[in-house]
């Protein structure tokens, strides 16, 4: 099992540059966990590419069926007082923002503060160095 930012997420359901290497990660373990709000950052990040002329709905309806694909067969981490203590614990001492603190506290929670013990995949730069900071085995593209 896996720890998946959204960041890592997004290229599964509409076509990036680093598709093809989201698809390999996955490949090799299908076993999905992710913070609460991934879905939610999901179509955000869907909405923001629209937005910017990146992708046209058409392309965002197939993606949208991806993502409901998905989350059938994803494990969520859920909300609570731990991952919210580790979200602040973690403001303190990464330049982190809000939304990527709860991802990564969600992850320290998930490997229940063992953080060798559970991957973590994303292509966000700045979560990737804190994840590792933190002693989690980072995979990016």
């Amino acid at each position: 099992m896996r720890f998946w930012d959204s960041s890592a997420l997004v290229p599964l359901l509409a076509e990036e540059a680093t598709t093809d290497a989201m698809r390999k990660r996955l490949r090799e373990d299908r076993e999905v966990l992710v913070w609460w709000a991934a879905q939610v950052e999901c179509v955000s990040a869907l909405m923001r590419r629209i937005r910017e002329g990146r992708l046209v709905r058409k392309d965002v309806v197939r993606a949208e069926q991806r993502l409901q694909h998905l989350t059938r067969a994803w494990l969520e981490v859920v909300p609570t007082e731990p991952v919210r203590a580790t979200a602040q614990r973690l403001l303190r001492v990464h330049p982190l923002r809000a939304a990527d603190a709860l991802q990564l506290a969600a992850a320290v929670v998930a490997a229940e503060h063992e953080a060798a013990s559970l991957d973590l995949v994303t292509l966000d730069d700045r979560l990737a160095e804190a994840a590792e900071r933190e002693g989690f085995r980072v995979l990016g593209a």
